[in-house]
């Protein structure tokens, strides 16, 4: 089955791309979005004069299966990747070079590709970003790595040019801005779609003037050994929120600005007890509200007016809606879940209704319109969540009608998805 992305009429001419995403940042963990802890003056100032989106969610509620939806346009179980790929027993295996990715095609149009940060999505140098689309990657592969040391959780060392393994002295936030920025100088004169996945705030919690905890083939404290982790966890967002400012004061001093998308996301909510998921009910790894409704803000100077944005959308929508952006009518991709929103950023109207859906470990969830479908083991729910965001009153006795329509729908949905073969599952 193949997708024609038709010419958007009210659309600029195609554009450069930077996609910037954060690491289990929740929905409370922006002052843009309610917090009261943390500064974040660049993404605050992109809130401002770009769109906050307030209904935006991860595909999945842990790394992995968000990443392979956003490289892919479709749902995680189609490519095989519905956990965490964990540097302990997946080793093997990874999102396979045959998916057409979102770097694939940019890379089709001419556009120099480049990835630095954290791809999570398979160890083997076989299944590395530059196996799929990328012209360019430094970065790590495993989930989590030593800010300083750049250790893995297993204890081997992870950061990487291309295939090879590459020794880099560096903060980790402040690596990975630094090979944005270099990149934009470089290219300044070329289209071209970064992708910046930070490891901040993901554990290990470790700010710019901590040591190092993880050496190769010694002890790998998991979260680090800073005890005050909520310190920490603020040093790591406004260090991250420092490299969003970089970026674009690169784009700036290029001249840039005006012809460059900029969209920035959370790959899931945030860690229990650490992040702030805000007034959302749960957090990662849950399917509660605060496991998958994540901060994302888009960005382009003099192209999309400031606002609010409130309606459904997924990371696996950013395929569809960056490859009409940079100007793809195309008849040979695979046709994906996610939707073209790109009209939504210029002239605002209703997006096509649709049902959509999420499963990891115990839970189960869908979502259409306001009302969302979710079970938790053997525990069914209906919300309402115009009217009920915190996800408080089960509705499934009051609403039959609605709770049965979208359990059915999920089971039409795990049925269809039974079909591929997981390299990660529940």
């Amino acid at each position: 089955m193949t997708y024609i992305l038709s010419t958007c009429s009210n659309s600029p001419d195609p554009c450069n791309i930077i996609l910037i995403m954060a690491d289990d940042m929740g929905y409370g963990d922006l002052a843009c979005y309610g917090s009261k802890d943390l500064q974040t003056p660049n993404l605050d100032a992109m809130a401002l004069k770009g769109i906050k989106f307030l209904d935006y969610h991860s595909s999945g509620a842990v790394c992995s299966p968000t990443r392979a939806a956003l490289m892919t346009g479709r749902y995680q179980q189609r490519s095989g990747i519905e956990g965490v790929v964990t540097a302990a027993r997946h080793r093997i295996g990874g999102l396979s070079p045959n998916e057409v990715t979102l770097s694939d095609i940019a890379s089709s149009e001419g556009y120099r590709t480049a990835m630095f940060g954290k791809w999570h999505l398979g160890y083997d140098t076989a299944h590395f970003p530059v196996k799929n689309g990328f012209d360019v990657f430094n970065g790590f592969v495993s989930g989590n790595i030593d800010y300083h040391s750049h250790i893995d959780q297993t204890g081997h060392y992870d950061w990487w040019d291309g295939t090879d393994s590459l020794f880099e002295e560096g903060y980790l936030t402040d690596l990975i801005t630094e090979k944005a920025v270099a990149f934009i100088d470089n290219n300044a004169n070329e289209q071209f779609f970064l992708y910046l996945a930070h490891g901040a705030p993901h554990y290990p919690y470790q700010g710019r003037l901590d040591k190092a905890d993880r050496i190769v083939n010694g002890k790998v404290p998991v979260v680090g050994t800073r005890k005050d982790r909520a310190g920490a966890y603020i040093e790591m967002i406004q260090a991250l929120d420092d490299g969003v400012g970089r970026v674009l004061a690169a784009l700036e001093r290029n001249n840039l600005s005006e012809k460059t998308f900029v969209f920035f996301c959370s790959d899931n909510g945030a860690t229990p007890n650490v992040g702030s998921n805000g007034i959302l009910r749960g957090a990662k790894s849950t399917l509660w509200e605060g496991g998958h409704r994540v901060p994302a803000i888009a960005y382009w100077p003099e192209k999309i007016e400031s606002g609010i944005n409130d309606d459904l959308i997924l990371s696996m929508d950013l395929l569809p809606t960056i490859a009409q952006l940079i100007g793809i009518d195309s008849k040979n991709y695979t046709l994906p879940d996610g939707i073209d929103f790109s009209q939504q950023l210029f002239n605002p109207s209703t997006l096509p209704e649709r049902t959509v859906y999420w499963r990891f470990n115990k839970f189960t969830a869908a979502r259409k319109e306001n009302w969302k479908y979710i079970k938790n083991k053997d525990q069914e729910y209906l919300f309402n969540l115009k009217t009920d965001l915190q996800e408080q009153n089960n509705l499934k006795d009051s609403e039959p009608e609605i709770f049965n329509i979208l359990r059915n729908s999920m089971r039409d949905w795990e049925e269809e998805m039974s079909q591929y073969k997981y390299f990660t599952g529940r």
